[in-house]
């Protein structure tokens, strides 16, 4: 199938949380709303370095002592515990991004790093009042560098 850009978001730059994806319309519960291609590579050679820190924020657990780097706005999305939106692995290295209830035109689309809309995992940093532990930057564990 091929992958095509979404007109229906953009990222723009918040005040709170630096950049983020937005909806540009109205975006109804159970849309897919944008679909991307990942780049999987190994852990170790993402994490390792000053390179690694910094793409840590961005990557996916994919197993097998992989991650995935999702292209598109796929690493753009902001965590919430209380997500409009989720991610699904779809396909040979694809990401789809779906509405889970209605979503406003302008309203931020936030996804939970932990894969599931209702997993209330710690993820690794503060998140208004509490501390949690993400999918994403447990990665480091997948490298044996944590």
């Amino acid at each position: 199938m091929p992958i095509q850009p979404s007109s229906l978001i953009e990222v723009k730059y918040t005040a709170r949380k630096g950049r983020g994806v937005f909806a540009t319309a109205f975006i109804p519960a159970g849309t897919e709303f944008e679909r991307v291609p990942v780049l999987v590579m190994p852990a170790a050679d993402i994490l390792g370095g000053q390179a690694g820190e910094f793409l840590q924020q961005y990557v996916f657990e994919w197993g097998d002592g992989k991650v995935a780097l999702a292209l598109g706005f796929g690493s753009m999305y902001n965590h919430s515990y209380s997500p409009n939106a989720r991610y699904d692995d779809v396909g040979r290295q694809t990401k789809v991004y779906t509405a889970v209830r209605d979503i406003a035109a302008g309203q931020e689309i936030t996804i939970n790093y932990n894969g599931h809309e209702d997993d209330d995992t710690p993820v690794g940093f503060a998140i208004e009042k509490e501390t949690r532990k993400s999918k994403r930057t447990r990665t480091s564990e997948l490298a044996g560098t944590s």
